[in-house]
């Protein structure tokens, strides 16, 4: 009777083995979170067919990666708001040992610097209307980054083509969105370079998440590396058109499915554990790296990186391959986005203008003078000189009397950075401060002085000498003011001279 029991506890034992080892890496530690929105059948526009498709495949992608998943497709405003809102819910109850993620796939856009994810009953007249019926990303990134959890990670199949009419004025694709100024322990995915659409692909899913069903399988795979080959893996389908990008503050390692048996890995091709060094290299740094490389080895490789510095050195080095061309428009276009970044971030008169100094013909453009009119009358910058100069003491310290000390000459104010405010609040001067000064003792007159008495009747100088005498007499009383103040009615002619 005792064998039929330890068979089973045997059966038993080895179950559990089988189960600890197919099992993602971190399930049995961590909860698993999953918000998967596929936006397909937009009312107003024509319909993303294959949106609804990427989310039944991340659906069940992220089942088997040990995630409770909630789906939720064809959202309008108010639903897709409620279904964030309802995630946080559940997130939040699940305690700080919490891995959250968030896949979207449909519509985005950029108005004035912030992206949107676009609900299916969007139906804009102009592009005022976005922020009303659109959902800010930013919503999105903060209710969640308002959360303690172990990490937040965004997966956004949303940078396609913009198919609204009414917004020829939105840019291309989507701002770059940095985790670094947010929360930490956070990692966001475009499905393409900011500023870049997305395609569609000729399969039922896009490029992005057809690369993201297969490569997020691999085993022991940490999430950066995830992104990497997925990277890799849309730049060779789409023929170096869409490059996926994607920022990380993540403070915890990450991996949708735990290490095979043997615990090996493949390698990217040419790829060397330097080469996967994230973006904190020099330009000459990648020079020595490339040198020597088969061109098709050093693509994969800063395709891998997606840093300025690495496509800066793959041009330079491989002038004639006929990549070369598509790196130096990636280069451009990244450059610009990072200059759109810092001008909307600084969010002043000056940062608009030194914007449009460099990208005046850009897709950007009317964007960037739509919000320099916004602030120019807001805000100012001096001049690094001027705004660098301590504070002279007459300003720092008030003088008693005001008009007892030279008033220090107004720092100066470039009227093309920053306009002239004719009217402030504390432009309006001070009352004075009457001083009780004690009177000075009257010397006695020397006997040069002459004085200067109204001549008899009989014997008086004519009306206008008259007037001469009283406004000399008013102008030294009044210290050396009064040549300019003089008039009938007001003299006295018994002052001094001296």
């Amino acid at each position: 009777m005792r064998r039929p029991v330890f068979r089973n506890l045997f059966l038993a034992s080895a179950l559990l083995a089988l189960t600890q080892l197919t099992m993602p890496t971190g399930a049995a530690a961590e909860a698993r979170l999953a918000l998967v929105i596929g936006q397909s059948a937009y009312r107003t526009v024509p319909e993303l067919p294959n949106a609804a498709n990427d989310a039944k495949g991340m659906t069940e992608l992220l089942g088997n990666a040990g995630f409770t998943v909630t789906t939720a497709s064809n959202l309008a405003q108010n639903d897709m708001r409620q279904a964030i809102s309802d995630f946080a819910g559940k997130v939040s109850a699940s305690g700080a040992d919490t891995v959250a993620l968030v896949f979207y796939a449909g519509h985005g856009l950029q108005i004035d610097g912030e992206n949107y994810l676009v609900p299916v009953d969007l139906d804009p007249k102009r592009e005022a209307d976005i922020p009303l019926q659109g959902v800010r990303l930013n919503d999105l990134l903060n209710t969640l980054g308002a959360l303690p959890t172990r990490a937040r990670i965004f997966m956004l199949d949303a940078c396609r083509n913009n198919p609204f009419p009414a917004l020829s004025g939105a840019g291309h694709g989507l701002a770059i969105v940095d985790t670094k100024a947010g929360a930490p322990g956070s990692f966001i995915s475009y499905s393409t370079s900011p500023g870049s659409e997305a395609e569609d692909g000729s399969g039922i899913d896009s490029p992005y998440t057809t690369a993201a069903l297969t490569v997020a399988k691999q085993p022991n795979l940490p999430i950066e590396e995830v992104f990497k080959r997925i990277r890799v893996a849309v730049a060779q389908s789409t023929d170096g058109r869409q490059i996926p990008w994607e920022s990380s503050s993540l403070t915890t390692d990450f991996k949708f499915f735990g290490g095979d048996s043997s615990g090996s890995q493949t390698a990217l091709p040419g790829a060397s554990s330097m080469a996967l060094a994230s973006g904190t290299r020099s330009l000459e740094d990648w020079r020595k790296d490339l040198q020597g490389k088969p061109a098709m080895v050093a693509y994969e490789i800063v395709i891998t990186d997606d840093t300025v510095p690495a496509y800066q050195a793959y041009i330079e080095l491989y002038a004639q391959d006929t990549r070369t061309p598509r790196l130096r428009t990636i280069v451009e276009r990244r450059r610009q986005m990072l200059a759109w970044e810092r001008a909307t971030a600084i969010n002043t008169r000056a940062s608009f203008e030194a914007y449009l100094a460099n990208w005046d013909n850009s897709d950007l453009a009317a964007t960037a003078r739509r919000l320099l009119l916004r602030v120019q009358n807001r805000n100012y910058v001096l001049p690094a000189a001027v705004a660098a100069a301590p504070a002279p003491v007459a300003v720092a310290m008030a003088p008693t009397c005001p008009c007892s000390t030279p008033t220090p000459p107004a720092s100066p104010i470039n009227p093309t950075i920053a306009p002239v405010i004719k009217k402030r609040v504390d432009d309006t001067p001070p009352k004075r401060k009457v001083v009780d000064t004690p009177p000075r003792p009257r010397r006695p007159p020397p006997d040069e002085v002459i004085y200067e008495r109204a001549p008899p009747p009989d014997r008086g100088p004519p009306p206008e000498a008259l007037g001469v005498g009283i406004g000399i007499g008013i102008g030294m009383g009044m210290g050396g003011r009064g040549g300019n103040y003089g008039g009938p009615g007001h003299g006295d002619g018994y002052r001094s001279r001296y």
